[in-house]
């Protein structure tokens, strides 16, 4: 089968240099696993870092890719619940199932966790014709799903509805700030912070900011500029006359840290959340300590999420409630491209890539 396949690092982001298409055996299911003919899959960030090497190395000879969606074509002799010709996609947390975490719904957590098409391998993931996974690790797509909007979906939408469902608990009437609303991240965030009526600010680059109104987002905030954070709070102060409560901010998603992390604390109310994952722009931040204990703020760590997070959100997307943003499909020949486009970010919603 063909496989886009990587066995050198590309530090300098030269994805030319190391992305070659190759043939490689097609997969045989273990006792517990399905393979399925990949339709459709789509690009993270976390591809960027498994071809730089950084932060973490990984197993080479590579295949990468998290979210895939297809149909299943082979099953384990121990798999009871799918069945050939499932439309199946993935969910990309591999944890061992049977430690403390795990068996507590907290398999995120799990010491053995590993992220399917960036931790594992050799030639493990997504970006393939063919490819294999334990039954525990796909979920069924919903008739009226398609395959691209279930591999837009797979990781960002899961990763999204734990941080704001999960971990902050929304509620309904909350001031919401979505970070980065144009990321595939940021334009699942808008619309479960709407679905659960929310007030929602979403920021993003000026050539975004309609789309993420068209989205559902209420004001939308350039954060390129150096006081885009005063503009939101601007925004917060309005809302909380109409709410007749203090001016400011409920529940900050973010996800892309950087220069923006202490102007994001300033913008919120005293006992509100931060809830976070992953750092785009950058990891190492300054933190000012008083917003943090004066307002006795939450700060959130989140990463990825449950099997069952992914069904319910994708329940939500079969009743429309809830869609996949689309940027761009491009074939596995033109992954440079693909991987180039996600790099320079502009980009709004998921990038997939078609085997």
């Amino acid at each position: 089968m063909k496989a886009l396949v990587y066995e050198e690092y590309a530090p300098d982001d030269d994805y030319k240099k190391i992305l070659k298409i190759k043939d490689i055996p097609e997969p045989k299911p273990k006792s517990n696993e399905v393979v399925f003919k990949v339709r459709f899959a789509g690009l993270n960030h976390d591809d960027i870092w498994g071809m730089r090497g950084k932060p973490i190395q990984i197993p080479m000879p590579h295949i990468s890719g998290t979210d895939a969606a297809g149909e299943v074509v082979a099953i384990g002799e121990d798999v009871t619940g799918i069945k050939v010709g499932d439309r199946v996609v993935s969910h990309g947390n591999i944890s061992c199932r049977t430690c403390r975490a795990c068996t507590s719904g907290r398999e995120y957590d799990c010491k053995q966790r590993k992220v399917w098409g960036f931790q594992t391998g050799p030639l493990w993931g997504g970006y393939c014709e063919v490819t294999h996974l334990p039954e525990v690790n796909v979920v069924k797509i919903p008739d009226n799903i398609s395959y691209e909007e279930a591999a837009a979906a797979s990781m960002v939408l899961t990763t999204s509805w734990h941080m704001l469902v999960g971990r902050a608990k929304i509620k309904p009437g909350q001031t919401v700030l979505i970070m980065g609303g144009g990321s595939g991240m940021g334009t699942f965030g808008i619309q479960i912070a709407k679905l659960y009526g929310c007030d929602v600010i979403s920021t993003a680059s000026s050539d975004k900011l309609e789309k993420c109104l068209k989205l559902g987002a209420d004001y939308a905030v350039d954060h390129r500029k150096d006081d885009w954070h005063k503009e939101v709070f601007s925004i917060s102060k309005e809302l909380a006359k109409k709410k007749n409560e203090p001016p400011g901010i409920d529940v900050i998603f973010e996800h892309i840290g950087g220069s923006h992390w202490n102007k994001e604390l300033t913008l919120l109310k005293y006992g509100a959340t931060l809830v976070t994952t992953g750092a785009t722009t950058g990891y190492d931040v300054q933190t000012d300590l008083r917003h943090i204990f004066f307002k006795g703020t939450n700060v959130l760590g989140s990463t990825q999420g449950t099997r069952a997070e992914l069904e319910e959100a994708m329940h939500w997307m079969s009743r429309g409630k809830i869609r996949s943003i689309i940027d761009s499909v491009y074939s596995l020949e033109d992954a440079v491209d693909a991987h180039t486009k996600m790099l320079k970010g502009n980009v709004f919603g998921k990038i997939l890539m078609k085997p």
